[in-house]
């Protein structure tokens, strides 16, 4: 088997993985395991991504981030429906980085949230495409204006 599985350290990922299918609609769950706080682990799939979240673990050098020390990753993900995901993230008890801000020369909405366990995540309305060519255009035109 091939493929890409992104890895990520949580304080406790059967919690966690609570708290991101109370936001998001999509996900399914692969594995999960039912141990000791400390040990578990939990594979899911998010629009297709394979995630694999492990619990923090020192022993092991499993290190999670928290809100007062986040690491420089986040999450990047292109939702249905940007407001009703962020009114369940912010709901859910995560903290507001960014509102729903709509970018429409750019075809966008975009909003940014921190959850509990210290990762950050980008959310995404696509309302139209918009090539690259016309981002850089769009982004010197503003550059041109300050």
């Amino acid at each position: 088997m091939v493929g890409v599985e992104i890895d990520f350290v949580v304080e406790d990922s059967l919690k966690a993985l609570n708290l991101y299918e109370t936001i998001f609609d999509s996900i399914e769950r692969v594995e999960v395991s039912d141990l000791p706080k400390g040990t578990n682990e939990a594979v899911f799939t998010l629009y297709g991504v394979r995630l694999h979240m492990l619990d923090e673990n020192p022993e092991y050098q499993l290190i999670a981030p928290t809100t007062d020390d986040p690491k420089t990753m986040w999450f990047n993900i292109a939702v249905p429906d940007i407001k009703e995901t962020y009114t369940k993230a912010i709901n859910a008890g995560c903290t507001e980085v960014q509102p729903v801000t709509d970018m429409p020369d750019y075809g966008i909405s975009n909003a940014i949230f921190m959850d509990p366990f210290g990762y950050v995540w980008m959310l995404h309305q696509i309302h139209e495409v918009v090539s690259h060519e016309e981002r850089i255009r769009l982004w010197e035109e503003s550059k041109n204006k300050e």
